[in-house]
């Protein structure tokens, strides 16, 4: 059995161009699919957030239409309601990496609000990187790499990576109302960042970097994480 650390977002807004507070969170599917892909294999999850933040489900990515299917949205209901981890997050500041044997970052909109700037999730990561553990990012939470900066400089500099794309964000009506977009800075912080079909599940392997462009991808993403853990 391993033991899994999701580290989530703790808020439930990201602040937009505008000044504006946008509702948010994290996506349900990016935490619900792997979580039962992780859980019914028989590994231990635990869920870190900024200051121990019970994290906020986005609320649209729990509606039919986004989710797939009115049982779809409820299935995902179900699992989120049953992860009793959920209700009881550590501080993200005193996740210690040693302690886990792989790290997984769910994303939505919220990661672009906190994760971003967090210095404590900047240092997990940057220790993930070298340590060869299972390292898994999808969809906005690859925004929790802006925050390795140092000195303007990253440890994810060169890495092939992926993430929500800027022609995602324009299709859901948020690209022209950001402060800025994943892909962008991104591509500005110096990885190698790559891009399947939008909506469609795609991920990308580097090293011990695994991670996946949107929603639909975190399902594959949770299948490459149990063949290596």
């Amino acid at each position: 059995m391993a033991k899994v650390l999701f580290v989530m977002t703790g808020t439930p807004y990201w602040t937009l161009k505008d000044g504006t507070r946008y509702a948010t969170g994290y996506w349900a599917e990016e935490f619900a699919a792997p979580y039962k892909a992780l859980t019914e294999a028989g590994h231990e999850i635990t869920v870190a957030t900024p200051g121990g933040a019970v994290p906020t489900v986005d609320m649209m990515s729990l509606r039919p239409a986004m989710a797939g299917s009115a049982q779809i949205a409820l299935d995902l209901e179900a699992i989120i309601r049953s992860a009793e981890v959920m209700r009881r997050p550590i501080h993200l500041a005193n996740a210690r990496l040693d302690d886990y044997d792989a790290v997984y970052l769910p994303g939505g909109h919220g990661p672009m609000e906190d994760l971003s700037v967090d210095a404590d999730v900047g240092r997990l990561l940057t220790e993930a990187l070298p340590s060869g553990k299972p390292l898994a990012i999808v969809c906005h939470a690859p925004a929790a790499m802006l925050a390795t900066r140092i000195h303007g400089k990253s440890p994810f500099i060169g890495y092939r990576v992926t993430g929500f794309t800027n022609e995602e964000e324009e299709e859901v009506g948020l690209a022209k109302r950001a402060r800025w977009t994943l892909e962008t800075e991104l591509i500005a912080l110096g990885v190698d960042f790559t891009k399947g079909e939008k909506w469609k599940p795609y991920t990308v392997v580097d090293r011990n970097l695994y991670t996946g462009q949107n929603p639909a991808s975190a399902s594959p993403l949770a299948e490459r994480l149990l063949k290596v853990i």
